[in-house]
């Protein structure tokens, strides 16, 4: 039986060789050759994956994909298709070619300066499909678009932008936010002052939960950081601790336990427990929830470096019991978001229980 650090680092390497495998092309879960959020994802976990491990062969599929796919983000500008450019200061930090930093910045003005916003200024979740959600906030936005922001700002000093990353991220916790439970809705829509179908979307959640540990720490050198976050953040934590599924992991809809179980979310949840313990916002027993999820996952991941349990894409639904109805297949947001709770994993003594 292998320890665990070697365990995770041969899961670790599975994953990462099913994300990068040309077998996937054409194949809108798992194909990394295109430019939107699914593919995103993929690449900020794989640049999480080389940080953590240390591993140069990620770090060239990074360069080698930005060369291969960089003439397909022109003139796709919509909030979703901004995810891939979270990885591009790190990429300048590495390689000082200035190609990255311009065309973040440039990305990043366009994002400031002209992206759609709702009346309450929060930046209206566009995507590239032909599907228009006017006036609506989605939690995916933070993660999608807000984080990326914040890495920009870290790496240029620059305080206009980290100030646009706090207050994005503020408003969708004021607007996401369940007073009630303290759990996330998963939008809101800012024409009928509703959360429409006003469900508590795992996945939802765990964009937020990831994000935010990672998008203070970007800017806290830069702007004075409220003590509203850190308070909506801990609340949130908090219900989400409290509502975890038996076997560590969370059900698609947080509060209704009937529901399936779902892989992609419970890793981002986890995640970001790790995050928010590592970045000071989160007391330390929250290592012992991301354990036990890490370990109900483990399992989940197939010999061919497939996850299962990942729920497909998912806009807001029109009913509670339409979540529940989403298929499940493998995609490169649950390859990598379990890739990232692996990755930040490596390196804690979490007493894994491998024989589960």
């Amino acid at each position: 039986m292998p320890d665990t650090k070697q365990l995770l680092e041969e899961k670790l390497d599975l994953l990462f060789e099913c994300m990068i495998s040309p077998r996937h092309q054409g194949n809108w879960g798992m194909d990394m050759d295109h430019w939107d959020w699914v593919p995103g994802v993929g690449l900020i976990s794989i640049l999480d994956y080389g940080t953590a491990g240390g591993q140069d062969k990620v770090m060239n599929y990074l360069l080698q994909w930005v060369e291969r796919n960089k003439q397909k983000a022109e003139g796709v500008k919509v909030i979703n298709s901004m995810a891939p450019y979270a990885v591009f200061p790190e990429l300048f930090r590495r390689t000082g070619d200035k190609w990255f930093l311009h065309k973040a910045q440039e990305t990043a003005a366009w994002m400031l300066e002209d992206a759609p916003r709702t009346r309450e200024g929060a930046l209206e979740h566009t995507v590239t499909e032909a599907a228009l959600f006017p006036e609506q906030v989605w939690a995916d936005t933070v993660y999608m678009a807000v984080l990326f922001l914040a890495r920009l700002a870290n790496l240029t000093g620059d305080r206009g932008m980290a100030e646009a990353a706090l207050q994005q991220t503020l408003l969708h916790l004021r607007l996401l936010q369940d007073p009630k439970t303290g759990l996330l809705f998963h939008g809101w829509n800012c024409l009928e002052g509703s959360h429409m179908s006003a469900v508590r979307w795992a996945r939802a959640n765990a964009w937020i939960t990831l994000a935010i540990p990672q998008i203070v720490a970007g800017i806290k050198g830069l702007v004075p950081v409220p003590e509203e976050l850190y308070s909506r953040y801990s609340e949130l934590a908090s219900a989400l601790r409290s509502c975890q599924g038996t076997g560590g992991l969370w059900h698609t809809v947080l509060d209704r336990p009937d529901y399936y179980q779902e892989t992609s979310g419970s890793a981002g949840i986890a995640c970001g427990f790790i995050q928010g313990v590592r970045h000071g916002m989160l007391e330390p027993s929250y290592l012992g929830i991301a354990r036990v999820t890490l370990e109900g996952i483990l399992p989940l991941i197939q010999d061919n470096g497939e996850v299962q349990g990942v729920s497909g894409g998912t806009p807001v639904m029109p009913s509670e019991e339409a979540y529940n109805e989403i298929s499940l297949y493998p995609s490169l947001y649950g390859q990598g978001l379990v890739m990232q709770l692996l990755a930040q994993a490596l390196n804690l003594d979490l007493n894994l229980d491998l024989d589960r």
